[in-house]
């Protein structure tokens, strides 16, 4: 029995969550394993209830769970709020509180959604890039963190952009080993022509390189590499970089994919990994049953593979969500000209009944 914590989150989490659950007991019911379900308050749910982001007794469910599958936090209802008292801040608690230093963001293009990229098909026909984000250092933890008013009046803002060499040669680990599976190239970005931080980085990355001797390694510039996600994807495999650097290449790299809502992601370092879908809480939409559930049952299919070691009934569900888009069926984010348009629920009961049925739609 595999215990799971559930933290549906705000807006749209809860509807997405529920029909990741549904795809995670249809392989369970295949596959012939139990699993076993806790659902916690998180994010902004967790302010109205407990009038904190993360309480104490959220953190401690996770930590005596086999794995967590977040929905999603946040929404302008708490925008108004200081930042430790955010949404948000739970996000970088409970990754700090799990030990979660590695996030894990695959973008990976459908064949039948190559014509829902903003860019030509050709450019991004078989994309399958791997994002490996260091998650608990860099700019977002860095100290000091302050403001202040200055003697002539207005005020000034600092933070802090630090990484010890532990930091870095961690989360350069999970890059060389995880590239060790897949094309064998890892390609390291930075900002090393201005930034110290940057210039250690890539000093440390280099020398990780030589215990690694079968992986290509190649160095990039910040800038430099969001332009080529845009100009030739292709080329990369694995990308390792920090913590800021990688929130904003992740979600670059997932719109190639043609959706948010298609991209999952797995926080991984603790004994307990953390999924959760790429995009917000669309708040915007929730409670409409338009949300594309596809991420957060592809996180789920990550849960299945890093925390369970499940990786038949990863790869099931993987083909299942892959079934579904093939024959035509779309929510309303990946809708096409001549698509099968379905709601929230009916995605995931296709990808469900894919599984139960062992076979295709039609």
């Amino acid at each position: 029995m595999a215990k799971i914590v559930l933290l549906p989150g705000d807006g749209i989490g809860p509807e997405i969550i529920r029909e990741a659950v549904k795809v995670l007991e249809a392989v369970a019911s295949i596959e012939g394993f139990d699993l076993e379900w806790e659902t916690a308050d998180m994010g902004g749910i967790a302010i109205d209830k407990h009038g904190i982001p993360l309480p104490e007794a959220t953190l401690a469910a996770c930590h005596a769970a086999d794995g967590v599958l977040l929905g999603a936090v946040g929404g302008p209802k708490w925008d108004d709020l200081p930042g430790q008292k955010r949404p948000e801040a739970g996000l970088l608690g409970i990754r700090k509180g799990l030990g979660l230093f590695a996030n894990l963001r695959p973008a990976k293009i459908f064949g039948a959604l190559q014509e829902a990229s903003s860019l030509k098909a050709e450019v991004v026909a078989g994309i399958d890039i791997l994002v490996v984000r260091e998650l608990t250092g860099g700019l977002y933890f860095g100290k000091p963190r302050f403001r202040e008013e200055l003697p002539g009046g207005g005020m000034r803002a600092v933070d802090t952009l630090e990484y010890s060499t532990y930091e870095i040669e961690r989360i350069a680990k999970v890059a060389f080993e995880a590239a060790r599976e897949r094309r064998r190239k890892v390609t390291s970005v930075d900002k090393a022509n201005i930034l110290e931080s940057s210039r250690l980085w890539r000093e440390t990355v280099s020398q990780l390189a030589w215990e690694y001797p079968e992986i290509e390694l190649n160095h990039m510039f910040v800038d430099n590499c969001a332009m080529q996600l845009v100009r030739n994807p292709g080329q990369f495999d694995v990308i390792l970089t920090t913590n800021m650097f990688g929130d904003i290449l992740s979600d670059a790299a997932a719109m190639l994919t043609g959706s948010l809502g298609m991209l999952p992601s797995a926080s991984l370092g603790g004994r307990v990994g953390l999924y959760e879908p790429v995009h917000g809480s669309a708040p915007d939409i929730a409670g409409q049953g338009v949300a594309n559930p596809l991420a957060a049952i592809l996180s789920g299919a990550m849960l299945l593979r890093y925390s369970l070691g499940r990786g038949r009934a990863a790869a099931l569900v993987e083909a299942a969500v892959e079934n579904a888009l093939a024959i035509g069926y779309r929510t309303r984010d990946i809708v096409q000209s001549g698509a099968k348009l379905v709601d929230t629920a009916t995605m995931g009961d296709l990808v469900a009944e894919a599984i139960l049925g062992g076979g295709k739609h039609g």
